[in-house]
């Protein structure tokens, strides 16, 4: 894992002072004396290199990386406050979790879940099991709840478990990105941004956001991921990932949110020189032109699966052959490439081989089809100033104009949302 959790008492008696603009009154509220409040705050001073509180006979204010720090401790206590308070046997052992909790056992916790047990992750880190079974083993103690269960492979965390290590992970980002917001303040943004790209969005959206991005914000890391859409979702809600680009879904889980940005055109795609390109030149193919034609069609499950058997089913498949599923782009390209094919896909995702002349586009038979890409977000997510407007700038990445080089009617640019 590579976020990091600071000591959670000293975190509780920063948000104090700055809530109370007073270290003796911080003291009170958290059930520490004056000079170890004092400490605390030094301590976490120490840990993001700045001052976050101005000390002075009337009270203790904010500076400005205080501020930033206020809001975002805010979030993580809050957050690991209803994280606990889901898993714990009772009232009872959520007080004792608020004063009896640290860093140590929750990131312990983290660590054997993203490594996936105890041995992977002893080896993983070149310590004992014993280094997370004591921390894991204390936490269990304190909430009053089973945190780890045996199976025939040995400990394994339970379900409570491994929800509570979602809310540690998602804690931890939000620290990170405190320590982003601080760097920045002194003009130079060190902190992260991790993209899930589906494959529009990494055929041109995305790289091409990054490129600009990047050229404004050099320092700030930008890691793209790829792969299915249910592996992105999930780097998404356990905080491996910070937003996802392409299509939105229909139905999605109540912690993330989708927005819009712009409508993507579909069309049938095959390759130059087949035989429609020259008997539907300038029309769209009719349902008895393309049932002589096997298609390539998207997986069950995909967005544009639907709209292919709603093309389906009004044009009918012929006898040729049976459907190819595939969900390669670098797959489908080769099969249509090589054969009489055709295929239902977005435009712009096979810009360059048409530029190229080596595929060509038809209309679609219905009309203009378009499918939905924006942005997936987890739900409360907050980001830095940077990742606002990288953001944006993945918003202003509107389709480029795509040139039909065999007579059929250009791809019209989608107006930018933003």
């Amino acid at each position: 894992m590579h976020e990091s959790l600071p000591n959670l008492r000293h975190l509780a008696a920063f948000r104090a002072a700055a809530e109370l603009g007073s270290l003796s009154a911080a003291a009170a509220a958290v059930h520490m004396t004056q000079p170890a409040v004092s400490q605390a705050v030094a301590s976490l001073e120490r840990h993001v290199g700045v001052a976050l509180l101005d000390r002075s006979s009337v009270g203790a204010a904010l500076t400005g990386a205080g501020r930033l720090c206020a809001a975002r401790i805010g979030r993580i206590l809050e957050r690991l406050r209803n994280g606990l308070a889901e898993i714990a046997a009772d009232s009872g052992a959520v007080k004792r979790a608020r004063h009896g909790i640290t860093a140590t056992q929750l990131l312990a916790l983290v660590a054997v879940s993203d490594a996936g047990g105890f041995g992977r992750a002893a080896k993983a880190q070149g310590v004992a099991r014993a280094t997370f079974h004591r921390p894991l083993r204390q936490l269990e103690l304190t909430v009053g709840t089973p945190l780890l269960e045996s199976t025939s492979h040995g400990l394994r965390l339970t379900r409570e478990a491994e929800r509570l290590a979602i809310d540690v992970r998602l804690a931890a980002a939000e620290f990170s990105q405190a320590r982003a917001e601080i760097t920045a303040l002194a003009g130079t943004d060190r902190g992260g941004t991790v993209i899930g790209a589906m494959p529009l969005a990494r055929s041109f959206i995305v790289p091409s956001a990054v490129l600009e991005f990047s050229a404004r914000w050099p320092v700030h890391s930008v890691a793209i991921l790829d792969g299915p859409y249910e592996s992105l979702l999930t780097a998404l809600r356990l905080g491996r990932a910070d937003v996802l680009v392409g299509a939105l879904r229909e139905e999605i889980p109540n912690d993330v949110l989708q927005e819009h940005v712009f409508d993507d055109p579909l069309a049938i795609v095959v390759r130059a020189g087949h035989p429609l390109t020259a008997d539907c030149r300038d029309r769209a193919a009719t349902a008895e032109e393309l049932r002589k034609y096997a298609w390539i069609a998207p997986r069950i499950g995909q967005p544009l699966r639907r709209h292919y058997e709603a093309l389906v089913e009004v044009v009918g498949a012929g006898p040729v052959a049976a459907a190819i599923e595939c969900n390669s782009l670098v797959a489908a390209r080769t099969m249509l490439l090589a054969s009489d094919r055709i295929m239902l896909l977005s435009a712009h995702q096979v810009r360059q081989e048409l530029v190229a002349g080596q595929l060509a586009l038809l209309p679609h038979p219905l009309g203009k089809v378009t499918r939905a890409i924006g942005l997936t977000m987890r739900r409360g997510w907050m980001p830095t100033d940077a990742q606002r407007e990288l953001l944006d700038t993945i918003r202003a990445c509107s389709p480029p104009r795509l040139r039909d080089t065999h007579g059929l009617r250009p791809i019209r640019r989608v107006k930018k949302c933003g």
